[in-house]
């Protein structure tokens, strides 16, 4: 039988189902909608569409080095808990897996995973665990030399921060201590050259309103502006930043002794830049009820 658009929107308002699941699931049950609603709900469609709306700001960063190629990808949960929960992690894993194949994250969603795409595998995880998840990011890098860190590590290959630093010539061990020194400092950038203009114009802008407020001449002004320039680039950019594993020179100069050039490098840290909704737990308790906390 033919599935009418106005059946479609009905299954979807009353499982938060997609389009194409919808009209999925109306097709395989005949139009029956109650057969259709558990249709969804077999296939973790519908309790995955109605945990969408949730905050997913904890869970993994994984990472993997095969050869001259990394990546490390980002796959989020609604709590720390699930962090440690061996199903999620393997899940993790699997998608890692699935990323040294692929070169973003649309294409990784739809990467196979074990005989179903990566989106279905989580959606499936959802169903069975219970909270939203979400792969959020991926970021890769290739050179001779690639070396991971991951902190705060819940397994291996996987914790809260994941690294990756990629170096033409030098040892795996220097990749590896300036992938340590990422994870500390969290570098905007490799270099001034890859810094967002934007970040710089706005950061010169700020200097030059504070150096002008000393009254000097224009011609000190200017030198003071370069100097703090200077102080800037050594604290957001990598090659100019500190070496934490010798505070004697920087990280450019280190590769540098090491007859290394760094490429590039990825630092990605488990619900970065995500806006967390804080919440007690006796509200959170009491909206369950659908009660009102006494004040």
């Amino acid at each position: 039988m033919a599935i009418t658009a106005a059946q479609v929107k009905e299954l979807r308002e009353k499982s938060g189902a997609g389009i194409m699941d919808a009209k999925k699931a109306l097709t395989e049950t005949g139009g029956d909608m109650e057969a259709a609603m558990d249709w969804l709900r077999t296939k973790g469609l519908a309790t995955a569409a109605r945990k969408s709306g949730r905050t997913a700001a904890e869970g993994l960063v994984g990472v993997k080095v095969e050869g001259g190629k990394g990546v490390a990808v980002e796959v989020n949960a609604e709590t720390d808990f699930v962090a440690r929960n061996a199903d999620f992690q393997a899940m993790v894993g699997g998608i890692v897996e699935a990323a040294m194949g692929v070169s973003d994250v649309d294409a990784l969603k739809q990467a196979d995973m074990g005989g179903k795409t990566v989106a279905e595998a989580v959606t499936d995880m959802i169903a069975i665990i219970g909270e939203n998840m979400a792969v959020r990011r991926m970021a890769g890098v290739e050179g001779e030399t690639v070396a991971s860190y991951v902190h705060n590590a819940a397994t291996d290959g996987m914790g809260r921060i994941g690294v990756l630093v990629a170096l033409n010539g030098g040892a795996e061990s220097l990749a590896r201590q300036i992938a340590m020194h990422v994870a500390a400092t969290a570098p905007q950038s490799l270099s001034e050259a890859d810094l967002d203009p934007a970040v710089i114009e706005r950061e010169r802008n700020v200097l030059t309103e504070q150096a002008r407020e000393s009254g000097k001449p224009a011609n000190i002004i200017e030198n003071m502006v370069r100097g703090r320039m200077k102080k800037f680039y050594s604290e957001v950019t990598l090659v100019n930043q500190t070496f934490v594993m010798n505070p004697d020179v920087t990280v450019g100069q280190a590769a540098k002794d090491a007859g290394a050039e760094i490429l590039g490098f990825v630092r990605l840290e488990v619900g970065a830049g995500i806006e967390k909704k804080e919440e007690d737990f006796a509200s959170e308790v009491a909206k369950t009820m659908g009660s009102q906390v006494p004040s």
